[in-house]
């Protein structure tokens, strides 16, 4: 079997880089933060595989495709299909479960229609998405929305009235509110609560009509509606209801429905069941025990399909998901769970040859989970496929048959291969990486004393029973637990139920865009600008490519966009500004000896050094502090991971003292010499007075916490206890303990 030969990779950081990767085995990519893992092995090689596959189908069909821009590498050769197995979620979408996602659900309602009890129709009856099985009152979302009609209309006003209508687009003179007030049908100097009952239901609840004759300034394909019906068809369901969701949440409640009791289906589908479970049950059940349900049914039409739905529900198990049910809204998933899903189905896939390539599959991930995510990994790679993995897990460098090790360091000061071979030659290497693996992380020597505590009492939101338990203030605490457990939810309860105010810091997007920059993000970008207006006497829009400096041929984006009608556009660098995006007079004025163009393309550190005294060096040095100094200034935030995104909302707050901070898994995507950086600036906080409780699995950081709160023993319906909570060295004596053998 040849090796995938790469040629002269420049991708982003990558300097020259050429190598070969064993095909047919597991490879991981590792080095520090933003050494070049992901130019190498998702933006070069898998980029090139897409790229060309892509390029086999009709010109017609690839304008439906997805568009990849050839990456900068000389060639690869011997290049197998690559399935990039990456951690963005489903798109969020209320009818959309881990069961229908998987197509597991599909299978369910096969099994239904042939052998449940009594006979209640075919496959698609027993379809929440469908009318013949949706419950009426829901519509099959197991959820409903009621609008208080009296937080949307004032009732004390008539139509005339400024803001009788609070809603954005109905306001007074609107497009919407013209749609009543030349409707011709009310009076609109009489207040709303005086219209009689017949004037009150047409207001309220008229479905569209077309109305006989209607006044001169009327639109004449316009229908009226009442404002019932008009909410919900055209602002709740729909992309305006999420954009003003603050205040559709103001005169909104949602709830599980009534009728069907969040079930989705009718009570005609839900009298059909197979030993005493209808599909509505089954769905609920976590699938560790949907697998044994459906081992347990005995029917002969059942015997094919019940080989292909354990198949499918034992996949999801063996690599830890058996907490979840089936019923579980895709939108929910965390990242790691929704790729952990994906690798889910491809283990039951008969390609093979193909290349998987994976993006940090630990992620969320408890030690005593990783050895299944490494049984499912050798699963696809035995199938005889090649596996390509950029990971910073110990365990997960230890099961590979082949390491790139890349660095030296982040950003420009990266991109070079810095060792190839075996996890044992790795060991005796004298990289980061290898010198990191070979030292083993120690308990803290004397953990701080708590100057208080809060208390949870009783916690049993989603599924922790009862919890309560006290959480020290002034130290650090770690909420340990494998996937599911309840860690979050008991932080959220810690929230709900604390007195103090508490900052909760997340991996979820911070409002971000194509435009969005450090510069932006800091908003250090104007006074920049300023620096060289006054330096130059120049204009200060002159050096905003979103203004007067714009590069004309280009508009400022750096890039001139070739639409080839059916076939793909073509994405050149623009030959006027060479990608600078700023016209040419621009780059004549200078700064230090340097212009807006080389400035804005500095990295975080190159930054910190050549704006040495200016008052925004503090915001600059906190991104550095939580390792991110090789970002550079005019970077797209698009472009960051989740835990990047995280630290760049951290930096915000490293001046703040006497804080509750909560962090969700900080660590992740963190090479282990980053993860010691990031323990010395918790550190530096919790001893600046803060309280710092980090949701986390990382084995290094447990052993540096003060305190550990830990849930489980389970994910799911077989979590949410309260297994220990104490020092790192006291869990050594817990019997209970699920992590205690991984602190050894």
């Amino acid at each position: 079997m040849s090796n995938i030969v790469v040629v002269r990779a420049t991708e982003n950081n990558l300097k020259d880089v050429s190598l070969e990767i064993p095909k047919g085995k597991i490879t991981v990519f590792t080095g520090v933060s933003g050494s070049g893992k992901s130019s190498l092995c998702l933006d070069t090689i898998a980029a090139e595989s897409r790229r060309e596959l892509n390029e086999t189908f009709p010109t017609f069909i690839q304008q439906y495709l997805p568009k990849y821009g050839r990456p900068k590498v000389e060639r690869i050769e011997n290049m197998p299909v690559a399935i990039v197995i990456d951690q963005k979620k489903p798109a969020a979408n209320n009818r959309s479960t881990v069961g229908t996602y998987t197509d597991i659900y599909a299978l369910l309602r096969l099994l239904f229609s042939r052998v449940g009890s009594p006979f209640v129709g075919y496959s698609d009856t027993f379809s929440f998405n469908h009318p013949s099985g949706s419950c009426p009152r829901c519509d099959g979302l197991g959820t409903v929305t009621e609008l208080d009609i009296h937080k949307l209309v004032d009732f004390d006003k008539c139509l005339n009235d400024e803001d009788v209508i609070h809603f954005p687009t109905f306001t007074t003179g609107a497009w919407r509110w013209k749609r009543y007030a030349y409707s011709g049908l009310f009076d609109l100097n009489k207040k709303i609560r005086d219209y009689d009952e017949e004037e009150l239901k047409l207001f309220l609840y008229s479905p569209q009509i077309r109305l006989k004759n209607p006044p001169a300034n009327w639109p004449k394909s316009a229908k009226f509606e009442g404002m019932f019906p008009r909410m919900y068809r055209s602002i709740i369901t729909t992309k305006e209801g999420k954009r003003q969701q603050k205040v559709l949440d103001q005169m909104v409640s949602t709830f599980e429905c009534p009728d069907c009791k969040g079930m989705r289906v009718n009570e005609r589908v839900r009298s059909c069941k197979i030993n005493g479970k209808n599909i509505a049950d089954l769905m609920e059940m976590p699938i560790s025990d949907a697998v044994v349900f459906v081992r347990s049914i005995d029917a002969p039409l059942a015997v094919d399909l019940k080989r292909e739905l354990v198949r499918r529900l034992q996949a999801l198990c063996d690599i830890g998901l058996g907490y979840l049910s089936l019923g579980r809204g895709t939108g929910t998933l965390s990242g790691g769970e929704a790729q952990r899903i994906k690798i889910a189905k491809y283990i039951n896939s008969a390609l093979t040859d193909m290349a998987y390539v994976l993006d940090e599959p630990s992620v969320g991930l408890h030690p005593q989970d990783i050895h299944r995510l490494k049984q499912s990994l050798c699963h696809l790679r035995d199938h005889g496929n090649t596996i390509l993995i950029v990971e910073h897990h110990r365990e997960v460098i230890a099961m590979a048959d082949h390491i790139v090790d890349m660095g030296p360091e982040a950003g420009s000061r990266g991109g070079e291969v810095m060792f190839e071979g075996s996890y044992a030659d790795l060991l005796q290497s004298d990289t980061v990486t290898g010198r990191m693996l070979r030292s083993k992380s120690q308990f803290k020597s004397e953990v701080r004393r708590p100057s208080g505590f809060l208390s949870i009492r009783n916690a049993t939101l989603h599924n922790l029973k009862g919890v309560s338990v006290d959480i020290p203030l002034g130290v650090m605490t770690v909420v340990a637990g494998v996937a599911g457990s309840g860690k979050s939810s008991l932080m959220e309860v810690f929230q709900q139920q604390c007195e103090r105010e508490t900052i909760f810091i997340g991996q979820k997007n911070i409002g971000i865009n194509l435009r969005s920059t450090p510069a932006t993000y800091l908003d250090i970008s104007d006074t920049i600008r300023k620096l060289f207006a006054k330096e130059t006497h120049a204009n200060m829009q002159l050096f905003s490519f979103n203004s007067q400096g714009a590069c004309p041929a280009c508009g400022g984006k750096g890039v001139v966009v070739s639409d080839m009608a059916f076939m793909e556009s073509i994405e050149t660098v623009c030959d006027v500004c060479h990608g600078t995006r700023y016209k040419e007079e621009v780059l004549q004025y200078k700064y230090k000896g340097k212009n807006i163009a080389e400035v804005m393309d500095f990295s975080v550190e190159e930054a910190i050094a050549f704006f040495e005294g200016q008052p925004f060096q503090p915001q600059l040095s906190a991104l550095a502090k939580v390792g991110l100094g090789y970002l550079h200034l005019n970077q797209s935030m698009t472009t960051l991971s989740g835990g990047e995104l995280q630290r760049v909302k951290l930096a915000n707050f490293l001046h703040r003292k006497g804080e509750i901070f909560i962090l969700d898994e900080p660590t992740d995507g963190l090479h282990l010499d980053d993860v010691r950086k990031l323990l010395t600036l918790f550190n530096e906080m919790t001893d600046a007075g803060n309280t710092l409780i980090l949701i986390e699995h990382s084995v290094d950081v447990m052993k540096q916490a003060d305190y550990i709160v830990e849930l489980g023993p389970g994910g799911g319906e077989a979590g949410g206890d309260l297994l220990f909570a104490g020092s790192p060295r006291e869990m050594l004596r817990s019997e209970q303990s699920v992590t205690r053998p991984y602190l050894v």
